[in-house]
């Protein structure tokens, strides 16, 4: 839609949104935290973690993009056209919020606070995170990423596709699939806060196998293509949600099988 920059050089509305997401989630964490007497240096903690993890996040992100690629050329570079992938900024930013949540709790806090709350941390967390990949998903529109394949539909939005040989701007109009993705994690973001507010303790399951299967069936609609895996019949953005979704089974069923097994 406007991949340019603005205001000054490596300033544009993807970056805008991205940042605008980073914000929303620290808000959403401290309203969240607030309202379930999560301890107060817990929580500092936590914003702090926020912030280095969203950095290294990044880095990740990129890195798991460099490798998608290679997977596809053969060939592994990372430079200003190599892009980036949700997956790889979310499992990089996850593992070393945990890190410093844990280390940290335990080194500065002194305490076992970070083991008593983490699973309020674990049903706040999700929310923060699909609230921040909303606002990252309405950047990728104004970014010309992740769209889906060329319609004459009336919902279709003019995106800008590459730069040619002849220095001409090529621009199509596809399936704006961010903005639907945007609205389906708004949404599940809602869900989620709802009951955080609650004291409800179903937040990770609600996340992972909802984006789970919702980003399963959207990559059959993506037309920027991200690179194969082992599994010929996968994107790489499929394999990880198929895990997603694994993980919040396994999260339902786990306690499930821990009071059947006391019960024998």
């Amino acid at each position: 839609m406007y991949p340019y920059d603005f205001l000054f050089d490596g300033f544009n509305l993807y970056v805008l949104f991205i940042t605008l997401g980073v914000i929303a989630a620290l808000v959403v964490f401290r309203i969240l935290a607030d309202k379930n007497k999560f301890p107060a240096g817990l929580q500092n903690l936590v914003l702090i973690g926020a912030v280095i993890s969203v950095v290294v996040g990044y880095c990740f992100a990129v890195l798991f993009q460099g490798v998608y690629n290679a997977f596809e050329t053969g060939k592994f570079v990372i430079n200003g056209s190599t892009g980036a992938t949700f997956y790889g900024g979310l499992i990089g930013g996850a593992g070393i919020m945990l890190l410093i949540y844990f280390l940290g709790g335990k080194l500065i806090l002194k305490n076992d606070d970070n083991k008593k709350y983490f699973s309020m941390f674990l049903q706040i967390g999700v929310c923060c995170v699909a609230v921040a990949h909303g606002f990252g998903r309405i950047g990728c529109l104004t970014a010309g990423c992740c769209h889906g394949h060329e319609t004459d539909a009336w919902y279709g939005i003019n995106q800008y596709m590459y730069t040619d040989a002849g220095g001409h701007e090529v621009w199509k109009k596809v399936v704006p699939l961010q903005l639907f993705e945007a609205l389906f994690l708004f949404a599940l973001g809602a869900l989620m806060f709802y009951l955080a507010w609650k004291g409800k303790k179903y937040n990770f399951p609600v996340y992972t196998i909802g984006y789970g299967v919702w980003r399963f069936i959207i990559e059959f609609f993506r037309a920027d293509d991200r690179g194969e895996t082992l599994f010929k019949l996968l994107t790489p953005s499929q394999l990880t949600a198929l895990i997603l979704i694994l993980a919040g089974i396994a999260y339902l069923l786990v306690p499930v099988i821990r009071k059947k097994i006391k019960k024998t």
